[in-house]
């Protein structure tokens, strides 16, 4: 047995802040699968036999950070309600006293410089004692501190004040930027009203909206937010879900349609049947996933945290050899050339390495959430930019899923005459084709039919208005009357359009037929094209026939495999994963194993469980052009973390020249550091206002 603990960290708003963490908890007793998210400051573990959540918590805050018990999502500070904002504004103060001092009295002023150093210091030093006692001496603060000390020892008192102040700015941008980023995603929650409209009987009472049970009734007047999934019960309107899925069309919904708690009822009074509680409806999914995600590392960022732990202690080598090997070998000037080590420390803090990738995959994943493309962590949104084939399954992905009828050709009588008969046989059918022609006929009148039989496959028999209507295959139907050489013409040429044709018999009589297709979505064909214009390369995998598929295939212009069984689908995706990375796309249902086998699944469906849990991204738009908008927005996103690592490093390096040529003071060497973390903060803060290729 094991116990679920969700904490708050306050403070935690760097990567660096994540590693030391994680590092002091896993090393605790009875603590198992540690997540740490530091865009939402939350820690979630479990504890096992010998766990204690006091030792858990004593353990942070040894390292400097406040700890609470989660209780959901609380108000965000303004900056300077924070203790980092306060911080900076008492260090700025001080400076500023000194820097008056320093014209007025400046015997005293370099007093002042370094008791307001100092006194900034403390915070950043006992986070570094702290990290240092458990295990992980070489932190950024650990720097910053030797750094500040240094300087002070060797009467460089103002600069060490300059130096922390800047170092504490810093630390307040990268605060307020993860607020950003976390507010970002967080306005999702507070889309669902707080209170609710519950039905009881005759009486409408006003509830809170997290209170609200599965089956219970709700009324949503025009105008007003839909606290909770359900289902229509009554009433009919056009339903606003941008803001929940980024579909900018309202969606026009009746009794038995599902709607989701956030979006807005723009026409009509309705009701509604509750079928999800507060804490599993599409918003609070979506949030969970976009949490999950952002706390799952990608494989860029293992590999910068795995550098860090190398670069950082090498940093220190260097800055030591630096300062104290040319005074030793050559007879140098010790404080020049101390003064010089201690700009590299401050120059070699990695602050915007480490903060160059996960600022990054937070801001892509946020911005995919809330334009209907959810993805299960930075690996999948890393992954996806990659595949250069895209494997379709057809029915529900690149086709609405739902026959419609296509064309209707009357040998005998009226068009209308003939879908009447047709569709008073198949009133009340639940088969696809026989929705398909009662669809299509509404508006028509419907005499009633009597003594309906099922011809075993072939097709439907009744009485209407005395005659014998039958609704059959034309196989079946040339079995029982005569078919004319123009007649099966029509007939086989509507079948090599990749078309469903219904024979519609009236006393063994053909008088007419009805072709059906399943349609493609009205953007696949528009969106193969861009993924083709992306260089990524299309296949259809479907079980339809070969005929449908390839008529539909064609359409498409791309390739198609058709008459396929899930495990069938299952071997192609293998084979080619042999030649290039393979993401396949599906309904998250039947295509289970190929979703799975492929280096990206990506489940086409409106926010079912099954669309969320079994891939590793599912679109809830339900389009197809969602998928180059996946893989455009997962390019975006790395071409962005190179360019952070890219300022990151390039303006160390020149930096680093800077320095040892005597150029660069202690204070500019810290204001690199900080300005390469803005630059890379603002840069991947870009990606939250970005609009995806479709």
């Amino acid at each position: 047995m094991s116990d679920r603990l969700i904490l708050n960290i306050d403070g935690m708003d760097c990567p660096s802040c994540t590693s030391k963490i994680e590092g002091a908890v896993c090393s605790l007793p009875g603590v198992e699968n540690v997540s740490l998210n530091y865009t939402n400051q939350k820690l979630k573990l479990d504890l096992v036999a010998g766990g204690d959540a006091a030792k858990v918590k004593k353990v942070i805050e040894k390292l400097g950070y406040k700890v609470k018990q989660y209780a959901g999502n609380e108000a965000p500070k303004r900056w300077w309600q924070t203790g980092k904002g306060q911080l900076v504004i008492a260090s700025g103060f001080i400076l500023a006293i000194a820097t008056v001092l320093s014209f007025l009295l400046p015997a005293y002023a370099g007093y002042v410089f370094a008791a307001g150093a100092l006194l900034a210091l403390v915070p950043l030093a006992r986070k570094a004692v702290s990290s240092a006692l458990i295990g992980q001496p070489f932190t950024i603060e650990m720097l910053v501190t030797i750094a500040v000390f240094g300087a002070i020892v060797i009467d460089e008192a103002a600069e060490a004040s300059v130096v922390v102040f800047l170092f504490l700015i810093g630390e307040l941008l990268e605060m307020m930027a993860a607020a950003k980023a976390r507010s970002s995603v967080q306005a999702l929650a507070d889309l669902v009203p707080k209170s609710a409209r519950l039905v009881s009987g005759d009486t409408i009472t006003e509830v809170e909206a997290d209170t609200l049970n599965v089956g219970d009734i709700i009324e949503v007047r025009p105008g007003g937010r839909v606290p909770a999934d359900g289902t229509l019960t009554m009433g009919e309107t056009a339903i606003d879900e941008a803001a929940v899925t980024g579909e900018s069309m309202p969606k026009h919904k009746t009794v038995g349609d599902a709607v989701f708690a956030g979006s807005i009822n723009t026409d009509g009074l309705i009701r509604i049947e509750v079928t999800q509680a507060a804490e599993n409806n599409m918003i609070a999914r979506i949030l969970q996933m976009v949490e999950d995600a952002e706390a799952s590392k990608a494989p860029t960022a293992r590999f910068i945290d795995r550098f860090s732990r190398y670069y950082t202690p090498g940093v220190i080598v260097v800055a030591a050899m630096i300062a104290f090997l040319p005074p030793l070998v050559v007879g140098a000037d010790l404080g020049l050339w101390v003064y010089k080590g201690l700009a590299i420390l401050l120059i070699g803090c990695p602050c915007a390495l480490v903060l160059s990738t996960p600022a990054a995959i937070t801001s892509g994943i946020s911005t995919g959430a809330r334009q209907g493309l959810l993805m299960k962590g930075g690996a999948v949104l890393e992954a996806i930019g990659k595949v250069g084939i895209v494997a379709f399954d057809k029915t529900g992905t690149l086709s609405e899923g739902t026959p419609k009828v296509t064309d209707i050709a009357a040998f005998t009588g009226t068009e209308d005459d003939m879908l009447a008969l047709a569709a008073a046989v198949e009133a009340g059918s639940s088969h696809p084709l026989a929705a398909a022609i009662t669809e299509h006929a509404k508006g028509l009148k419907i005499a009633p039919a009597t003594d309906s039989e099922a011809l075993r496959g072939r097709g439907v028999r009744a009485m209407v208005g005395g005659a014998d209507i039958v609704v059959a295959s034309p196989r079946y139907a040339a079995e029982i009357t005569t078919i004319n050489p123009g007649q099966a013409a029509q007939i086989e040429t509507l079948e090599t359009e990749g078309k469903t044709v219904a024979a519609v018999l009236k006393d063994n009589q053909l008088i007419g037929i009805i072709a059906m297709r399943d349609e493609l979505r009205e953007d696949a064909v528009s969106s193969i094209a861009t993924l083709k214009s992306m260089g990524v390369s299309t296949i259809m995998l479907t079980g339809d026939n070969a005929r449908t598929g390839s008529a539909l295939a064609a359409q498409l212009g791309m390739e198609v495999k058709a008459e396929l069984m899930p495990e069938d689908k299952l071997k192609i995706i293998e084979q080619l994963r042999e030649t290039a990375g393979v993401a396949m796309v599906g309904d998250g249902i039947n295509d289970a194993p190929a979703l799975a086998r492929a280096d990206v699944g990506i489940a086409m469906g409106g926010g079912t469980d099954v669309a969320l849990e079994t891939a590793d991204a599912a679109l809830l738009h339900e389009k197809v052009s969602d998928v180059p908008a996946l893989i455009d927005l997962s390019r975006v996103t790395m071409a962005n973390i190179y360019q952070n690592i890219t300022i990151a490093l390039g303006l160390k390096a020149v930096f680093l020249v800077t320095t040892l040529f005597g150029i660069t003071s202690l204070w500019m060497a810290i204001l690199a550091d900080t300005g390469a973390t803005v630059l890379v903060t603002l840069n991947a803060l870009r990606l939250l206002g970005y609009k995806p290729k479709r």
